[in-house]
């Protein structure tokens, strides 16, 4: 047993020496041979250490060591091994029966183990001190295992973490701050369980963890994802998002998502294209969701937004591509190479990457390519930029505008209300004058005396009160502001059948009616 032989040994001579002392069949005498037993007791247990009430590591039998790897894996282990040699890197427990991961698991600290292997044991529960002795752990795998949940500050104390495997588990709650402190986490692998919420605070500006590149929750029970959140996100987090196999609701929104990204040929949505699926309203099927497009919701089509500014204007553009850390070289629209920020040039390229444009003007119009470079991966991005020929309203303008329109809606709505409650009352206030005004008004527009009836007389109905006045404007009219001269009125007869009217001689016919039939 390595690293237990020699103790085992000492054990040994340790019991028999108590055991002459006890019958005094030792080589010297003791005065007080009874002072000796709890010495040994001590003694004894001291040497057995963590050994005691636990299976200790067998790398004959049990295990399998091989220099600083450990591997205990389909050995039908109920119990962590105990003694565990502090050198261990590498420990596989994976296919067994471990249902609990306590606190206790390790008496030890193991400083140098980076990789531990825990997956197909049926684990139901984790300690959330189960990693206070394993602070560099950078790969751990829990998948395949019997967990629901994954409370707060589960993986605090793992600070180094880098690759978290969970699943093909039973997890359906998970809490915002599991992760919490896990700052160097890369990857993390939550397919095949039972998550019916977008973990969107792993990723979120702000509160995403910052070196996280892979969030695989496909195969879960997400209906729905926060689709313009995720659109803000850098092209290397959304090349490494994976959430196919779940159960999407048919949205326009979600197929201009993927459909970007698959222009992009983000790895996420290219690899997996054939695995995205939703489920229409009506009738209650379930489609591919790239098919939205061509076939059922008839959802526009999708292209790259062009970029647009104005005159005089600063214009950052950014080199969003699927990696990070690239070399980034732009050229502008004239053909020409983008230099450093210490250049005089209007087109210089930041620190970031990112290329910013200077008082623009309307030649700077057209499409700039980036060139981003790395060990593994070469990307060409286009960026499309439109320049208006004039300068953008200022924020003042708009205000003025607006204000004058609120005025006049205003002044318009007074008016109206003034017109109808503020008139002078026509009928009870003035009834002398009213019925004064009203007689002058009469003998102004028409002449009210009897008149022989026309038409109806031929019918036989004489005796209707009708009275047809007719206004013959004369040339010698003119100057008499709309008065008649009532002394001057004269009835003509006609022939039969023609009836009567009466005529007024030329000063009293002033009246813009002009042959015009009044029935009073």
């Amino acid at each position: 047993m390595v690293g237990s032989l020699p103790r085992s040994k000492e054990l040994f001579s340790t019991m028999q020496f108590c055991s002459s002392t006890a019958t005094g069949e030792t080589a010297f005498s003791i005065p007080k041979k009874s002072l000796w037993l709890p010495v040994c007791v001590l003694l004894s247990l001291t040497l057995l250490g963590p050994e005691v009430g636990g299976s200790t590591l067998d790398c004959h039998q049990t295990c399998i060591c091989a220099s600083n790897i450990v591997s205990c894996s389909k050995k039908e282990l109920e119990s962590i091994p105990t003694a565990l040699p502090r050198y261990t890197a590498v420990l596989d427990l994976s296919y067994n029966s471990l249902s609990k991961l306590r606190a206790e698991w390790t008496p030890v600290k193991l400083d140098k183990l980076h990789t531990l292997l825990l997956s197909h044991n049926g684990m139901s529960f984790i300690s959330s001190e189960a990693f206070s002795f394993v602070p560099r752990l950078r790969y751990l795998d829990l998948s395949s295992n019997q967990l629901q949940g994954l409370e707060e500050y589960q993986f605090t104390e793992l600070e180094e973490l880098e690759v978290l495997l969970l699943y093909n588990n039973r997890i359906s709650q998970i809490d915002r701050s599991a992760f919490e402190g896990v700052a160097k986490l890369q990857k993390l692998y939550l397919s095949q369980n039972q998550v019916s919420r977008f973990p969107l605070e792993l990723v979120k500006e702000k509160t995403r963890l910052p070196e996280l590149s892979l969030l695989d929750v496909s195969s879960n029970r997400v209906k729905s994802l926060p689709v313009q959140e995720l659109k803000l996100l850098p092209a290397w987090i959304k090349n490494g998002l994976y959430f196919h196999n779940n159960p999407f609701t048919c949205d326009c929104e979600l197929y201009s998502l993927l459909a970007l990204w698959h222009i992009r040929r983000l790895n996420s949505a290219v690899d997996f294209r054939d695995e995205y699926n939703c489920t229409l309203q009506s009738p209650k099927i379930s489609v591919r969701l790239f098919q939205l497009g061509e076939e059922y919701m008839n959802c526009s089509a999708v292209k790259e937004a062009e970029v647009e500014a104005y005159l005089g204007d600063s214009l950052t553009l950014e080199c969003d591509t699927r990696q990070r850390d690239m070399t980034k070289t732009w050229v502008t629209a004239s053909n020409e190479v983008a230099a450093s920020v210490r250049s005089n040039q209007s087109a210089v390229v930041l620190a970031n990457g990112s290329l910013q444009i200077r008082e623009l003007q309307a030649e700077d119009s057209g499409v700039y390519t980036c060139y981003a470079v790395s060990d593994s991966l070469n990307e060409t991005l286009y960026v499309s930029v439109r320049v208006h020929n004039f300068t953008m309203p200022g924020d003042s303008d708009s205000f003025n505008t607006a204000y004058t329109t609120l005025v006049g809606c205003v002044s318009s709505a007074i008016l109206v209300l003034i017109y109808l409650y503020l008139t002078p009352c026509r009928c009870f206030c003035c009834p002398g004058e009213e019925k004064l005004k009203h007689e002058d008004s009469i003998h102004s527009s028409m002449l009210s005396a009897s008149a022989t009836p026309t038409h109806d007389l031929l019918e036989g109905q004489a005796g209707l009160n009708r009275h047809v006045a007719f206004i013959e404007p004369s040339k010698d009219s003119q100057g008499q502001n709309g008065k008649l001269n009532r002394g001057s009125e004269e009835v003509q007869e006609g022939k039969r059948g023609k009836g009567q009217r009466r005529k007024s001689d030329g000063e009293s016919i002033s009246s813009v009616f002009s042959d015009t039939p009044i029935v009073v």
